[in-house]
């Protein structure tokens, strides 16, 4: 799949710009603060409902507006002429509309799975030095490019969650003048039931999560291999406080459900005590290796930077392998490599049919890759040539 047209009204910097693009390699350069990053943004938003840069909503939106207004047409494959026109009114503070083929969807998040990409940028040095949400959330926005419907099971988990701890924090403060044991028992009917509904949600989510470790592995090990020279052993492993058995292989929803359940029964004072949920998909990490040693802490900022683009590059195989393809965003990457890395970065994503670039200087990318290519100044986006 690709994006062959773009249009933004007070999107970020632009209070309106329409970008025509199309399959193959789109190179946007332009200087740090003029608009390029905002581009693949906003097709990354229009994907995920989420943005790598930003936490919140009321960023994206231009200063001095009320709402902003992401609209693209994407079109099935090389091969496949069907498209779509994907379209979202972005109004901080306030439910965002979607529409689909100008028609009103129910909710925004049914855009999800319609356009899928796989973002690289600097930020995801997190990934690998950052504390373990950000290695959460990498896994997570992989499994619900995979599975689409899984949106809706996290968007789930996290409304049970704040519930949960909503009520133990009420219970804490009860329990603190002695009534421990007491609060323990009223609180067990109320409990149980969110328990339930944490430990359904919860399952799910961990064995999306597991399988997809499972599977990513070996393709971000290919793809470290053909980036780094040396030292380029890499493994992941997921850190759960849930015990399950595992030897038969990936275990079902419903044993990792019961092992959720009985985790969660036992840490029930504790969590009684803490005002807060202890145990679950929210307070798990991947533990990232290069050779023997953790990435975190020990990877050097070369190794990091080679281990995060790996991670990218295999989500991008993993998802060609289930017969997704999806667009590939390398957002000010090749700054950070050198000749050599540039390079064999270049070799690996020609296989895609759609990848957008952006660069503060037109030398960082490879000449090989050719494309088509936009300069980007002042919140105007002007075609520079076109070249391969």
């Amino acid at each position: 799949m690709f994006v062959d047209h773009l249009q933004l009204v007070d999107f970020r910097s632009y209070g309106g710009v329409d970008v025509p693009l199309g399959p193959g390699v789109t190179i946007f350069v332009g200087a740090n603060g003029q608009g390029k990053t905002n581009l693949v943004e906003a097709v990354e938003y229009l994907s995920t409902l989420g943005s790598h840069r930003v936490a919140t909503e009321a960023p994206l939106v231009r200063a001095g507006a009320e709402q902003g207004l992401l609209r693209a047409r994407v079109q099935a494959g090389l091969d496949d002429q069907r498209s779509l026109q994907l379209e979202i009114q972005i109004t901080p503070g306030k439910a965002n509309k979607a529409r689909l083929n100008r028609s009103p969807l129910p909710r925004a998040r049914e855009l999800v799975g319609l356009l899928r990409t796989v973002v690289f940028s600097p930020e995801d040095l997190a990934i690998v030095k950052g504390d373990p949400s950000e290695r959460r959330r990498f896994i997570d926005t992989l499994i619900i490019s995979r599975w689409p419907r899984l949106a809706g099971v996290k968007a789930d988990y996290d409304r049970v969650l704040r519930q949960r701890n909503t009520l133990l924090k009420s219970l804490a403060g009860r329990s603190a003048g002695g009534r421990r044991t007491e609060v323990i028992a009223e609180a067990a009917t109320t409990l149980d039931v969110w328990d339930s509904h944490l430990a359904q949600a919860g399952a799910a989510l961990l064995r999306a999560r597991l399988r997809t470790l499972s599977e990513l592995q070996p393709l971000a090990g290919k793809a470290y291999v053909e980036i780094a020279p040396t030292n380029n052993l890499i493994a992941a492993e997921y850190v759960t406080s849930i015990e399950y058995d595992d030897s038969e292989g990936l275990p079902e929803e419903d044993v990792l459900r019961q092992a959720l359940l009985d985790k969660l029964t036992e840490r029930r004072p504790d969590e009684l005590q803490r005002g807060i949920s202890l145990a679950g998909p929210h307070r798990d990490d991947i533990l990232f290796t290069i050779g023997e040693l953790p990435a975190r802490g020990y990877a050097s900022h070369g190794e990091s930077w080679s281990l995060a683009l790996a991670l990218r590059l295999g989500s991008f195989a993993l998802l060609r392998s289930d017969g997704i393809e999806p667009v590939l965003v390398l957002d000010d990457v090749f700054a950070e490599l050198d000749a050599t890395r540039r390079d064999r970065l270049a070799g690996q994503i020609t296989e895609a049919e759609q990848v957008l670039i952006t660069a503060a200087v037109a030398e960082d990318v490879p000449e090989q890759l050719g494309g088509r290519r936009y300069r980007v100044a002042s919140g105007e986006v002007t075609e520079d040539g076109a070249d391969g």
